[in-house]
Formats: C-alpha cells, structure tokens, sequence
C-alpha cells in the first residue's frame, strides 16, 4: 500500500496552518506538504513538524499576487522568480523539507515559446542551487480547466522540459487528477515516465474530492498498479473533502 501525505492547502483547512499540521498527525498521516506558508515564520512550522514527527516532503514556490500562480516561465519576470525561489530555499532547507514544486505561472499563448526559454533557463540555475542543499525539484502538469493559461498542462510538455534542463535534481509532480483531465491513460502514461516522477498526488474526478469510488478514477486499481511497478514515494492527499476531513478520512 503507498505511504500518503496530508496537502495542507487542502485538508484541514477549518483550522489555522499551524493546528493543520498537528491535525495531520492526529489522523494518522507521518508526511505533510503544501503551498508556501505565507504567514508563518519557518521557526514555527519546524517547531510543529518537530513536536508532531513528521516529514515535511515539500513546499511549492510562492504564487505572487491575486491571480497568479508562480513565475517560473514569465518571460520579463525573471527577478521574481529568482526572489520566490530563493525565499522557498530558504524556508524549505530551515524546516527540513525535500523538495520544492516550482510554480510556472500563467503564459498567454502568443508567449508560450518565449516562456518555455525562459523556464528552462530558470530551472538549470535552480537545479544546482537547490542540489547543493540536498533539496530536489519538482515541476506539474496542471489541467487548463482548473488554471487556465498555466504554462505546463501535460506530462509531455514536463517531460521534454527537463530533457532540455538536463539536470537529474529535477522531476515531474504527477497528479492523478490532472493528468487524467488532460489525457486520460493515467496508468500507461505513468509507467512511460516514471524514471522521471519522484512524486505522486490523488483526489478524484470531476470534482476534486477524496480518492474513493465516487468518481471516474479507480483507485484501488491505481494504488494496486503503482505498488506492482514498484513505486516507493508519496502520494500526496491533495483533494477537497467533502466535509470534515477526519470524516472523509
């Protein structure tokens, strides 16, 4: 059976960040991820993951201001994401984490060239930034439905983009739910990439909530499957409960 973390931009959020994580421990979960904790200095989160044992598997990179979603492949923006993702460094390597999902941030389409350019450019300074803090990257796939514009949509696209980053501090972030909006074949198109996933996270479809069998995905089957190729990662729990995530759990 995979070993699941607790999203904390997902589950528990009836409560302050903080009281999320000891709420994850409380329900069981040994690994906690999320958004970057806008609002909580790392001493506090360190002091929390420490009282309640936990792994902090990894932080996304800032996401900016009303509407956006990162800065990663923003052609013209290139100083804030150097500044996000040195702030993310930063707090991720103070608490302990292992790895830091950078956000692309949303491209027009007439853009999509330029910013490819420009994402791999910032993930080749990144990669070695972050490996010399034993601290790896990871990059997702994130349907246009839900973020649209979002420069990286399919496992494809991510897969050629770190064919031309090169570097091997830097993966794919495969969300089941995304990847089956995008494309379906969630079980073929995870073991053609798989040498490159060093990250996995579920919820069901079309709506988002817990990986149970009320939705399109069989997951039972997908957790059989990833358990028989082999996977030994996380799966990060990374849905909207239906109510009280204790109940739903």
């Amino acid at each position: 059976m995979p070993r699941f973390s607790a999203h904390l931009g997902y589950l528990f959020k009836d409560r302050p960040l903080l009281e999320r994580i000891d709420a994850a421990a409380a329900a069981g979960f040994t690994a906690i991820e999320g958004r970057f904790p806008d609002g909580v200095s790392a001493d506090e989160f360190k002091r929390a993951v420490e009282r309640n044992r936990l792994k902090v598997l990894g932080i996304n990179t800032p996401s900016g201001g009303e509407g956006e979603f990162g800065f990663g492949a923003m052609p013209g923006r290139v100083s804030e994401w150097q500044a996000s993702f040195a702030q993310a460094l930063d707090y991720v390597s103070a608490v302990g984490g292992l790895a830091i999902h950078c956000l692309t941030g949303k491209v027009a389409p007439d853009d999509l060239a330029k910013a490819e350019k420009v994402f791999v450019e910032n993930l080749k300074r990144a990669a070695d930034q972050a490996a010399a803090k034993n601290i790896k990257l990871y990059i997702e796939p994130i349907n246009p439905r839900d973020m649209p514009n979002y420069f990286l949509s399919r496992v494809e696209h991510a897969a050629a983009i770190l064919n031309r980053v090169g570097s091997d501090n830097v993966f794919i972030q495969y969300d089941f739910y995304h990847v089956q909006i995008v494309g379906g074949d969630i079980i073929e198109r995870f073991k053609k990439y798989q040498p490159l996933i060093a990250h996995l996270q579920c919820s069901q479809v079309p709506v988002r909530h817990e990986p149970d069998a009320d939705g399109e995905i069989n997951y039972p089957f997908v957790f059989s499957e990833i358990d028989r190729l082999g996977y030994k990662g996380w799966i990060g729990a990374e849905y909207q409960p239906r109510g009280r995530t204790e109940d739903g759990l």
